[in-house]
């Protein structure tokens, strides 16, 4: 199946972005980047190792991607701080775009992707929910993997993270001008995929592919 070449997914955590990008991925038969991954990993190993973050992100290899500590919560706040560095991001710059802009083409996810990382992607979509459902979902996920957290720390948290990566200096969280917006609040995934469907499917046929 014939697939744009570059389908960029931003939104803040826990909006489901992940998901959809991995469903859109296996669909079209595209390699799927999960971004939040590079600075989870940066920021976990600066953590562990005290080595400087952006060190670590010139050095970044996509075998550091592997390591299942990246998926807690830990690391999640440790990269959410570390990509408020503008030398982590910019070392981080070339890793995101040579995987973009391979020949078969890609879906990637993150805060950035439609904004600064692939601004002339061919579909571009803010995924986004409110800061209630997502700590709702992620406490979900917290316990399914055993951890003891209660909602009120998990929504304070999520507010935390959200202030910091929209309000930092350089790549704030933002929706692209040109991104369509779906508000995942209320939505399962099978819905959210079809909406996304539809969405893809309207810019090829404006693009006569």
């Amino acid at each position: 199946m014939s697939a744009p070449r570059v389908i960029a997914i931003d939104g803040p955590s826990a909006a489901g972005k992940g998901t959809l990008a991995k469903r859109l991925a296996a669909y079209f038969g595209l390699p799927h980047l999960d971004t939040g991954l590079l600075y989870r990993a940066v920021g976990w190993m600066a953590e562990q190792s005290g080595r400087p973050p952006a060190e670590i992100a010139a050095a970044l290899e996509a075998s550091d991607l592997a390591n299942p500590e990246l998926r807690t919560d830990q690391a999640g706040q440790a990269g959410s701080r570390v990509a408020a560095i503008p030398e982590v991001r910019t070392n981080l710059l070339n890793f995101q775009k040579k995987f973009a802009y391979q020949a078969s083409g890609a879906v990637l996810d993150g805060r950035d992707i439609g904004t600064v990382i692939c601004p002339d992607a061919a579909i571009k979509l803010f995924v986004t929910a409110s800061p209630e459902a997502r700590a709702e979902r992620r406490l979900r996920e917290l316990r399914q993997r055993g951890a003891t957290v209660i909602y009120g720390d998990v929504l304070q948290d999520m507010k935390e993270r959200d202030a910091r990566d929209s309000e930092r200096r350089v790549a704030p969280l933002a929706a692209a001008p040109d991104a369509v917006t779906i508000d995942t609040t209320g939505l399962d995934a099978d819905r959210v995929f079809e909406l996304a469907s539809e969405i893809i499917a309207r810019a090829r046929a404006a693009d006569g592919a």
